[in-house]
């Protein structure tokens, strides 16, 4: 045998511990993402806009909290308070969910993360899952600082009852701009390998389509046409959940004016799950075909 031949013993053992499977994989990824969409772990920079993102949501909450306090009275609801810092929200996604998935595609390592235990859907989900939580922790956290500040001051334990139930509602409407917003930003990021071509096609596609149905409103009110009126919310991710608030979700002290649905609410619904379906199985298609 030539010496190039020789297998030399360098003191490598075999691994002999537990095989934890496919779902601590999945949690792990899911867990470590969620990590990088706040910047944990990662150096100063990448810390930046996630907290300062966050930082101008929690400054807002405590602003409507103190004036509540001082009015008396709610000035803006939980469910009013998505909507009215919707671009943060919006930019937040953008930035988050092509940082989760463009890196991995430019650098190469999805053929590591499948050689596991771990399939290309649970990959995908894993991250749509960290970037949809990633969004509505921004929208819990400062609704967490308003719900504290309305037990404080309610004034018996049916106010309370009360702020439980419109703090639910709140998080739930929350919930849905996390999964509207970030399964488009999760799917146009896994199109790109660059973030920043992500980025500014997601937000583009934001505030074109609300420009849209910006348009679209401002005809349909100077023409009168009840129909258009109602269903313009449809063309815009923004206004569409604005139409399921208005729909689905009580009147509320402080509550923003809703765009006019009429008898389309259940419209506005049925589009709104059909996106975040459409968005999700696109996902999924662009996964089984990626690193082979």
């Amino acid at each position: 045998m030539s010496e190039s031949g020789v297998i030399h013993d360098i003191g490598y053992q075999r691994y002999s511990g537990p095989r934890l499977g496919r779902g601590y994989a999945v949690r792990s990824l899911y867990v470590h993402s969620l990590r990088t969409a706040f910047g944990f772990g990662r150096s100063a920079k990448a810390k930046i806009f996630p907290w300062f993102a966050a930082g101008i949501a929690l400054l807002v909450a405590v602003i409507i909290t103190a004036v509540r306090a001082q009015a008396g009275r709610p000035v803006l609801s939980y469910t009013s308070y998505a909507d009215a810092i919707s671009i943060l929200v919006v930019l937040f996604c953008a930035v988050i969910g092509p940082e989760l998935v463009s890196r991995d595609l430019r650098s190469g390592v999805l053929p590591l993360y499948f050689s596991r235990p771990m399939t290309r859907a649970d990959y995908a989900l894993a991250k749509l899952a960290a970037t949809v939580s990633a969004a509505w922790l921004l929208l819990a956290m400062p609704l967490t600082i308003m719900f504290l500040g309305g037990v404080f001051g309610a004034g018996g334990a049916k106010e309370i009852w009360h702020e439980i139930g419109r703090f639910a509602a709140g998080l739930g409407y929350a919930a849905l701009y996390a999964l509207l917003f970030g399964a488009i930003a999760t799917l146009v990021g896994s199109l790109a390998s660059r973030r920043a071509v992500a980025a500014a096609i997601i937000a583009g596609f934001f505030l074109m389509t609300s420009a849209v149905a910006g348009v679209v409103s401002g005809i349909a009110f100077a023409t009168d046409s009840t129909t258009l009126q109602h269903a313009f919310g449809l063309l815009s991710p923004a206004t569409l959940l604005q139409g399921v608030h208005a729909w689905a979700i009580p009147d509320q002290p402080g509550d923003l004016e809703t765009i006019p649905v009429g008898n389309l609410g259940p419209v506005y619904g049925l589009v709104l799950v059909a996106a975040i379906a459409v968005c999700t199985l696109l996902l999924l298609a662009r996964y089984r075909k990626v690193a082979r």
